[in-house]
């Protein structure tokens, strides 16, 4: 009798227990409805702002901005064109085109200099004539279809690529001086501080060599991840201060004469280090002492140069590299808006649609690159278009069909307008 009454008080007792747990469960589902997280990422703005707000433009580009440029930041370039006169210079197809960002170097004589598909380099003159063209890449590595990045010095180019190999070659005839191998592929830009250049690797490595016999001066190792992103990395040069950005989105800032730290900020949360291979982050631009730069997480973010501090945060969904003119910053989200954003306060002043008038069932046509150009927005397509854009008013003024798939961001020199598509080089002027 004893066991069986002891029994019947444990029965109400767990029951009591199980109906306390079903009712704080209840409670806890009523709170969650008006839990919000604080955590949880902004949607990309798909609407326009002030569309009527007309924005004037007074200050113009002086100088060659895409020749030596360490800031990024090519401003509103001296230069238009209608597109009447459109000639190439065909090459061997680059296969990694659509998802790489090569780039053209204009040389201080006036010289184009670029690669193909299989590792070639080769110059050209203004006018799209080769002057000479060259391989250093033995037949194994020919079918890796390196992506190569260059920098000049006086009468050498600088050559890092995505072998792992980094070389010197005579700027004059394209003949090698040195070759030497690294521990990791290069994926970046190349900047040059007196005799030595910069670049940075696939394991978030940035590396010092010296120009003369291409030893390495020192090295500065950030967090690194096991799956490695495609985007080009990139670092920008003021001084003697030079900033970078890893494939994590933390952004570095070190003494380029011997790699030691001025500050890091880190831009993403700890999720990130799970899926860094999705983060996608724009070029750094240096302007008004602050480093800018987007990603495609719908942020674009103003850094002061000096101490690394944040000083705003705005929604913008771009992985393009943002133009600063005077005090406003102009970027173009992946949905095609040009975004126009004041540079003390990251407030948006306008928002216009650049794709208004092309027809997009699927979803597809994403921007790949713009530039500015007296006070006109060219704004190059993954669809081999290029719109250009009235700054002052936001409409488009005109839509050129170049290509059949990706075209680069715009480049401007000399007076003539340089894009690049997987087998040629297309001008205007």
């Amino acid at each position: 009798m004893q066991i069986s009454v002891n029994r019947f008080f444990l029965y109400l007792f767990f029951l009591a227990l199980l109906s306390n747990c079903s009712f704080s469960k209840k409670d806890v589902v009523e709170q969650d409805n008006n839990i919000q997280n604080l955590f949880e990422k902004a949607k990309p703005i798909e609407k326009e702002l002030n569309p009527d707000l007309k924005i004037q433009l007074t200050k113009s580009t002086k100088g060659k901005p895409f020749l030596r440029n360490n800031s990024n930041n090519s401003g509103n370039i001296n230069f238009e064109t209608n597109f009447q006169k459109i000639s190439s210079f065909k090459f061997k197809t680059i296969d990694q085109f659509d998802f790489t960002q090569p780039e053209l170097i204009f040389t201080d004589d006036n010289g184009i200099v670029f690669f193909d598909g299989k590792g070639s380099i080769f110059k050209i003159n203004d006018d799209l004539k080769e002057i000479w063209k060259t391989n250093h890449y033995n037949k194994k590595e020919k079918k890796l279809n390196p992506i190569l990045y260059f920098a000049q010095n006086d009468q050498n180019l600088i050559v890092t690529d995505t072998l792992s190999k980094r070389y010197l070659i005579n700027l004059s005839n394209g003949e090698l001086v040195w070759s030497k191998n690294s521990l990791s592929p290069f994926n970046s830009n190349v900047k040059i501080f007196k005799d030595n250049f910069i670049t940075i690797d696939f394991d978030n490595v940035i590396r010092c060599f010296s120009i003369k016999e291409g030893n390495e001066i020192w090295n500065f190792k950030t967090e690194d991840t096991f799956i490695k992103s495609q985007k080009k990395l990139s670092l920008v040069l003021k001084g003697k201060i030079v900033y970078f950005i890893n494939n994590l989105g933390d952004v570095t800032a070190l003494n380029v004469e011997d790699g030691s730290l001025v500050w890091q900020t880190p831009t993403q949360s700890n999720v990130i280090y799970q899926n860094a291979f999705s983060l996608e982050n724009s070029d750094l631009v240096f302007a008004n002492n602050s480093i800018y730069f987007s990603n495609n997480k719908n942020e674009i973010f103003s850094i002061d140069a000096r101490s690394g501090i944040v000083k705003w945060k705005q929604t913008v969904n771009s992985s393009l590299r943002p133009t600063i003119v005077e005090n406003l910053i102009f970027s173009v989200s992946e949905e095609g808006y040009v975004f126009i954003i004041e540079d003390q306060t990251g407030n948006i002043v306008r928002i216009t649609n650049a794709l208004t008038n092309i027809e997009d069932k699927k979803n597809k046509i994403k921007p790949t690159g713009f530039v500015i150009a007296r006070n006109k927005i060219y704004l190059s397509l993954n669809n081999g278009r290029l719109v250009k854009i009235d700054i002052a008013t936001g409409i488009q003024e005109n839509i050129v069909k170049l290509h059949g798939s990706k075209i680069s961001r715009p480049y401007v020199h000399n007076g003539n307008m340089y894009l690049i598509k997987d087998n040629a080089i297309i001008k205007s002027n």
